[in-house]
């Protein structure tokens, strides 16, 4: 069993958006492995870096679709991306600095992120742009 399990309710487009999620998830559950099989010190720095270049893709998408959706809450969820990037980049430093801590934070951080992140976030969106009436589905 997995450690972060897609289900139904992460469902937003069955499209770019959910691919990119999963994409997310399947990094979360690498680097879990990685850990539960004590070697997660090898794998966290990859890790880590591919996890910071394609979130901040991710949210960019994210964020220009909600432009282009005129979505009233849009500031509020670009502070939100923006911590955490900022929260991806401090466990990045602390994993250069010699932190041994820092792949189990990362695997609860992220699942937990996720999780939130798209069950509260995403769901928002996908809630505002049917209400809407918005021809393009997130």
């Amino acid at each position: 069993m997995a450690y972060f399990e897609w289900a139904d309710d992460l469902v937003i487009d069955n499209g770019p958006i959910d691919n990119d999620h999963r994409h997310l998830v399947d990094l979360v559950n690498e680097l879990h492995t990685a850990t539960s099989q004590g070697r997660g010190q090898e794998v966290v720095s990859k890790i880590l870096d591919a996890l910071i270049a394609y979130t901040a893709d991710h949210l960019q998408r994210e964020e220009h679709l909600m432009e282009s959706a005129k979505f009233p809450h849009l500031d509020r969820h670009k502070i939100g991306h923006a911590k955490f990037i900022e929260k991806l980049v401090e466990l990045q430093t602390k994993y250069r600095a010699g932190s041994i801590t820092v792949a189990s934070q990362l695997s609860t951080v992220l699942r937990d992120w996720l999780s939130l992140h798209i069950r509260r976030n995403d769901k928002e969106l996908l809630k505002f742009m049917k209400n809407s009436g918005a021809a393009r589905k997130p």
